[in-house]
């Protein structure tokens, strides 16, 4: 299975296709947020990759490019984002946000409901397929 960097437009096409794959698989998200995200220190392109992550609909969807009107904004380092989103590591999180290398503009408790497990356990499993199957996409 080919290997892609975190972020990349080729990563972006592989996260979107296992997506797809699993469209229609799990209830709507619990939690609708509309967050925009600006990451830095991104080792290819001008080092800063601005992407949203939209659950008010039924699906979680994360695209590049920025939302009119987000709930918030989040200003995140590569390697920390790279840890919440691909590695699944909610302490390197944690730890970025207290030491302030993780920066919130707007309403942060839609930040911490996102943190809240499925209470469907069907969709936790399915969720947890997901996202093993983009970790294995993820150089």
């Amino acid at each position: 299975m080919p290997k892609y960097a975190f972020l990349t437009d080729d990563w972006i096409v592989e996260v979107k296709r296992i997506r797809e794959e699993h469209s229609g698989d799990t209830p709507a998200p619990p939690h609708s947020v509309r967050m925009n995200q600006i990451i830095t220190e991104v080792p290819f392109g001008d080092g800063t990759v601005h992407a949203h992550l939209d659950t008010s609909g039924d699906e979680m969807k994360m695209e590049l490019e920025h939302l009119e009107g987000p709930d918030l904004t989040i200003t995140v380092d590569y390697i920390t984002a790279k840890a919440i989103l691909v590695d699944g590591n909610p302490q390197a999180g944690m730890q970025a946000f207290m030491s302030g290398k993780i920066k919130v503009e707007g309403d942060m408790t839609k930040m911490m409901a996102l943190q809240q497990a499925p209470a469907d356990p069907e969709a936790a499993a399915i969720a947890e397929k997901v996202a093993k199957a983009i970790q294995e996409v993820t150089e």
